[in-house]
């Protein structure tokens, strides 16, 4: 399919610099970014004879004789090239699908997404069949460009991918065998313009599904379970009817799997995600002694409720990924001890209000970012003391002279870092070093 094509790729980054490098040979390529880009990847796209063009004005080099645009998934459908390529009729899509064409036959495509979740839920069920030695290979919105791992994927293997809303925004013909939504809340409306349309675009993780392919969903999310109605998929349910919590265990259709404390994740959200896993395990012959190990030994990932240190009996965790109020409602509900909350990034109309009933153990709210001077109000509404500071150096210097023993202090921003960081795991790393 992608091939003899003159293929303009719009913006770089990783999945740019991957789709570049996996179309060269068999097509005319170039790919623009108006950031700088390392020497080493310029250099090396250049000797696959792609060109290479950092500019301000993309729209300059574009023209009606490319076959196909590729876009970066952070790249807005408002982007001048992506309006004239839609006015033009060229197809507008992005890495991840144009991947798919290059998967060997047989291959099993797991999909995860969701709003909250999808991180935690698709690292299981890596490390779950790694442990079962089954031939599984991650990639996706965790971290690796589907372009970057086709070369290691052979015919029969499977392939975990975790996707977001912006990747499966410009999906055709990407078809998953087994699709996961852990769940749905407004996010990303900025980007989508509405939450109608954002829920649209989760729907498309179903996209060509058939009664042979599998949907998981999440039962105790009504948005989930009303949005996906009509989908054609078989459908299990997890936090319902195919898995679920009875006796302080976790059950899979009458079977229990694990006690929940065997667990080292705890609450409820986790939970959830562990039973979405287990359901796709299950598909593969779920080995319960090798998932009493995992979960066992399983802490978390990396800015999700991350615990960073406990000194002078005040307890620090990152969770830099909370970048909707969603996620932070499910953080502030794993706490009993008072907390120092800080809150605030990018501005995108996020409703900081949404936290008003989760705000118990809050003792004390830190604005940063944009967003502080909204906080501030909201914090001002909840009788709760507000420190403001446009960055987060700034507070932690103020949150240890505030802190008292037996304190939580937690970053769990409700908002997306690009107001200051590039992305979130910046923002966590930050707080950990000043930490």
């Amino acid at each position: 399919m992608y091939q003899n094509k003159k293929i303009f790729i719009l913006g770089m980054a990783k999945s740019g610099y991957e789709c570049a490098k996996l179309l060269a040979s068999t097509n005319e390529v170039i790919i623009t970014d108006q950031k700088e880009q390392p020497k080493d990847h310029i250099d090396e796209l250049k000797k696959l004879n792609v060109q290479v063009e950092i500019t301000t004005d993309p729209l300059e080099l574009f023209d009606e004789s490319f076959d196909v645009v590729i876009k970066n998934p952070g790249i807005l459908m408002s982007h001048p090239v992506i309006e004239k390529a839609v006015e033009l009729h060229i197809p507008v899509v992005n890495e991840m699908e144009v991947a798919y064409h290059y998967l060997p036959e047989e291959v099993k495509i797991i999909g995860v997404t969701g709003s909250n979740g999808k991180t935690t839920t698709t690292t299981l069920i890596y490390e779950m069949m790694k442990s079962m030695n089954l031939p599984v290979h991650l990639g996706g919105n965790i971290g690796y460009p589907l372009s970057s791992i086709i070369s290691k994927i052979k015919k029969g293997d499977i392939v975990l991918l975790e996707i977001s809303d912006h990747q499966l925004l410009n999906f055709q013909d990407f078809k998953t065998n087994i699709s996961v939504l852990t769940n749905l809340c407004p996010t990303h409306l900025d980007f989508h313009g509405s939450y109608e349309a954002y829920k649209k675009v989760k729907q498309k993780i179903f996209a060509h599904h058939t009664k042979n392919d599998l949907a998981i969903l999440n039962a105790s999310n009504e948005e989930s379970l009303k949005e996906m109605k009509n989908i054609t998929s078989n459908i299990e349910y997890f936090a319902g009817q195919d898995a679920y919590i009875k006796n302080n265990a976790i059950y899979l259709q009458n079977e229990e799997i694990i006690k929940l404390e065997d667990i080292k994740l705890k609450g409820n959200h986790n939970y959830e995600n562990i039973m979405a896993a287990l359901l796709v395990i299950k598909e593969f012959g779920l080995d319960k002694n090798i998932v009493n190990k995992i979960l066992n030994d399983f802490g978390g990932v990396e800015h999700r409720l991350e615990f960073v240190k406990k000194e002078n009996e005040v307890s620090y965790y990152n969770d830099s990924k909370s970048t909707n109020p969603v996620s932070t409602i499910t953080a502030l509900k794993s706490f009993e001890s008072p907390v120092l909350l800080i809150l605030g990034g990018f501005e995108r109309s996020q409703d900081f209000y949404d936290l008003k009933d989760h705000l118990k153990h809050v003792k004390h709210i830190y604005a940063i970012g944009e967003t502080r001077e909204r906080i501030a109000e909201f914090a001002k509404d909840m009788n709760i003391p507000c420190t403001k500071k446009e960055f987060l150096k700034e507070v932690i210097l103020d949150i240890k002279k505030d802190v008292q023993p037996g304190d939580v202090v937690l970053l769990s921003p409700a908002s997306a870092s690009w107001d200051q960081y590039d992305k979130f795991e910046s923002r966590g790393d930050e707080f950990k070093g000043l930490i």
